[in-house]
């Protein structure tokens, strides 16, 4: 087959197929059936890295590849490029975050009031007046 060939392959009934452009050249968001294979392939992902140990797998890319590499191509295959990426840096993210509460627990330090989100004696955009 050329480059130019007006046939293609037709994908296999275990690989997605690729995001189909629309008209103005925007592409056609995953269905929710595309976007729960995605979810269960990131959890088995996620999954092994937790059993390897693993939080950060793009900082420790050769070590997931060694133990998670699978289930990291399977993710690949069933998520966006874009996707992957995401929930890889929000692993992270979460993982700092959930550090974070930790310390400061064991610090002492007690969550906000319910509800708390200006700190007195600023003004809300309600308490303006029109000028």
């Amino acid at each position: 087959m050329g480059w130019f060939s007006s046939s293609s392959p037709s994908p296999s009934p275990s690989t997605p197929s690729t995001p189909k452009p629309t008209s103005d050249g925007a592409f056609i968001a995953p269905d929710r059936s595309a976007r729960d294979r995605c979810y269960e392939a990131r959890d088995a992902f996620f999954a092994c890295l937790d059993r390897a140990g693993i939080i950060n797998s793009i900082e420790e890319a050769e070590r997931a590849d060694a133990e998670c590499g699978a289930l990291e191509r399977g993710m690949g295959k069933e998520c966006a490029a874009s996707w992957v990426k995401y929930f890889k840096q929000r692993r992270v993210m979460e993982w700092k975050k959930q550090k974070t509460y930790e310390k400061l627990a064991a610090e002492g330090a007690e969550g906000m009031p319910e509800g708390l989100a200006i700190p007195s004696g600023r003004p809300t955009q309600s308490s303006r007046s029109p000028k």
